[in-house]
């Protein structure tokens, strides 16, 4: 995995469309018993390299009820966007994650991870592509379907501040699916 990680450190497939420059941010081991896939790093945790490190990652581990210590031991939890570096501003907010990453790196990450007991994927990036055709037609509706997907994958919308209004509109999530994400996270006794 070592040797793995320092390749995806020097990768630059995508050098040409990010305006920041690559710094691919990631963790993973191979005793990694939660993988969590979001999108792209935002410009806060491309500055500090540091995967969630932001209020998007705060959120997250509160949904997850997991301590910073659990989050950021990669024997626990690897931490896998989409797209490994910040993919720039667009105009309603950063661009989506580059497509080259998952294809080029993904199944070489994941195929080195042994015992992983839950994959957690978060937005609707993620979830097209790891779910493809048994992804609902909206987030709204996969996140609502989330035990479909259980015990392999827990489905997630993605925890920026930016999905506050669909946070207020979809109360449900809050009040039925966090609570079962936490029982679940809990059970996993890592």
């Amino acid at each position: 995995m070592e040797a793995l990680l320092k390749r995806i450190s020097k990768c630059n497939e995508c050098l040409a469309h990010l305006p920041l420059g690559t710094n691919p941010i990631l963790t993973a081991h191979p005793k990694s018993k939660i993988i969590i896939i979001g999108q792209a790093p935002g410009l806060a945790v491309h500055k500090s390299s540091i995967p969630w490190d932001d209020k998007s990652g705060d959120t997250l581990r509160e949904w997850l009820q997991l301590t910073k210590t659990d989050f950021y031991n990669p024997e626990k939890v690897a931490l896998l966007p989409m797209g490994f570096c910040y993919p720039g501003r667009g105009k309603s907010g950063d661009l989506p994650p580059r497509k080259e990453c998952a294809p080029l790196w993904h199944d070489k990450v994941l195929n080195l991870i042994e015992n992983a007991t839950l994959i957690v994927l978060i937005g609707k990036y993620a979830q097209d592509y790891y779910l493809g055709k048994s992804a609902k037609r909206t987030l709204t509706d996969t996140v609502r379907k989330y035990e479909e997907y259980l015990p392999k994958y827990l489905v997630l919308p993605h925890p920026s501040p930016r999905n506050n209004i669909w946070k207020a509109k979809n109360r449900w999530f809050e009040h039925e699916v966090i609570p079962e994400v936490q029982q679940i996270v809990k059970n996993l006794q890592f």
